[in-house]
């Protein structure tokens, strides 16, 4: 997509501009209401016009990008008075931009006619992005308007998983014979109205198709017009297959710093490209997915879905993390004759599992982190859980003897100083073993590492808190 001329880099700039226009719109609206008038009508009109063109201006200066940030970040009710005014022809752009929450109400919004019309001017590899939340209807309206090459393209699109490099792939790439000069090259590019985006080398194919190498932009134009093309191409390339994980692909892209990389069938026949904006936008759904899961949150949540929707996604941890907190109420329940001789222990034990819960989620943070990055294997996941023990225990050290020092002047028992210093290395030793263990279970069992990862750590350091440092204060205090 080509960014405006105008388009304005500050989010926030852009979304005060066009809620301060809505409110204006709104409020002249609402005193033009309550004036009874002859011709109230035709003033109601006139007003509802003269708002409305200036807020269309304001928007069609927008990158779709920005508008679609805009449109996130209102309520339902002006989502839909700013959707109205957005440009027929630039509906599919800000529809592949929106969040997929937010996209559901705009298309609920569209009839089939309008939804049609808005995948028009899309690229096969963005109207099948699209695919999955369009009606029936409109996919079969949409395939009928394709020309046989593009629904070839687009069933193919559609066929690979998410996740794969065969559902991020794009079709619209440069492929050049190996057995031409320079000059040909040259000639054809020049009959092109415009290169594809993110256009920073050419695929170099035989006459079967079959990937022979790059010929980058740059080598192109300092290269004799004479030249063959396999003189100058590059045949040591990243390729891509569509059935591979789109994670692996994107951290190619980061590691050698790539703009565009080919991907290739079978007999490595060039079938598509992948380019960074692509890949940029997968990391961004991903980091926020794994953000999302983390809080123990099902799926990507519209900021103003309805609190039935809102309370449908986020009950199921919530579930769980009630079941955990009655257990650590079960697990004070048992000593409460202990707690009963000794009301120091209920001040303090708090601390114990507060520390434990924090240093879990630190460890569990780094985890989630290396395991996404790939740089967990089986051969080093034993000295890592070690590192972290050996963390776990100096730090518990630390914190523990000053909070053992702090339980000491505050309660005058050496006592009491030494359980809490002892509570908080096996509490945290315990934060630690977790932290580890629970992303690399969920893991092996095909799961996001970060799934409610944060919650369960959570219920675990403070039963495990509560239990250590109770269970430590009942047999050498009490």
């Amino acid at each position: 997509m080509e960014p405006s001329k105008n388009k304005t880099p500050l989010g926030e700039v852009v979304l005060e501009e066009v809620g301060e226009l809505l409110r204006r719109h709104q409020l002249v609206e609402g005193l033009a209401s309550r004036q009874e008038t002859p011709r109230q009508g035709l003033v109601e009109g006139l007003i509802h016009k003269l708002h409305a063109v200036e807020l269309q201006k304001k928007l069609d200066e927008l990158h779709p990008a920005d508008v679609a940030y805009v449109l996130e970040a209102l309520p339902l009710d002006q989502r839909l008075v700013v959707w109205d005014l957005v440009k027929a022809e630039r509906d599919g752009e800000i529809l592949l931009e929106v969040s997929d929450a937010v996209r559901e109400t705009l298309i609920e919004h569209m009839d089939e006619d309008e939804l049609v019309a808005a995948t028009e001017n899309l690229d096969t590899d963005e109207i099948a992005d699209l695919a999955p939340d369009l009606p029936r209807e409109v996919m079969e309206d949409v395939f009928r308007s394709l020309s046989a090459e593009e629904r070839e393209q687009l069933r193919s699109a559609m066929s690979y998983p998410e996740g794969t490099v065969g559902a991020l792939m794009d079709f619209d790439m440069i492929s050049i014979r190996d057995d031409i000069t320079i000059e040909v090259v040259l000639r054809y590019l020049r009959r092109l109205d415009e290169m594809p985006d993110h256009t920073d080398q050419l695929f170099v194919v035989d006459r079967a198709g079959v990937l022979k190498g790059l010929l980058p932009v740059n080598r192109l134009l300092v290269t004799d017009a004479e030249t063959v093309v396999t003189a100058v191409m590059q045949t040591e390339l990243n390729r891509f297959q569509p059935g591979d994980k789109a994670h692996d692909a994107a951290q190619a892209f980061e590691r050698y710093d790539l703009v565009s990389a080919a991907v290739v069938g079978e007999g490595g026949r060039l079938i598509g490209r992948l380019t960074v904006n692509t890949v940029m936008d997968y990391i961004r759904e991903e980091t926020d997915n794994d953000m999302l899961s983390a809080g123990g949150l099902r799926e990507d949540e519209d900021l103003f879905a309805s609190v039935w929707k809102s309370v449908r996604n986020r009950w199921t941890w919530l579930a769980v993390n009630l079941v955990t907190a009655f257990i650590a109420s079960r697990v004070i329940g048992v000593f409460e004759d202990s707690i009963s001789k000794l009301v120091a222990l209920a001040a303090l034990m708090p601390i114990v599992a507060g520390i434990s819960g924090n240093s879990g989620n630190q460890t569990i943070t780094m985890i989630v982190r290396a395991l996404a990055l790939g740089q967990i294997t089986g051969a080093n996941a034993r000295k890592l859980f070690v590192k972290e023990i050996g963390v776990s225990v100096l730090n518990g050290l630390i914190w523990g003897g000053v909070v053992g020092l702090f339980a000491f002047f505050i309660y005058h028992s050496w006592q009491l100083g030494v359980v809490m210093t002892g509570a908080m290395v096996l509490a945290l030793l315990l934060a630690a073993v977790m932290g580890v263990a629970i992303p690399l279970a969920m893991q092996k069992l095909g799961r996001d590492p970060a799934l409610g990862a944060s919650v369960m750590i959570t219920a675990i350091t403070d039963s495990g808190g509560f239990f250590i440092f109770l269970g430590l204060a009942t047999v050498f205090l009490v």
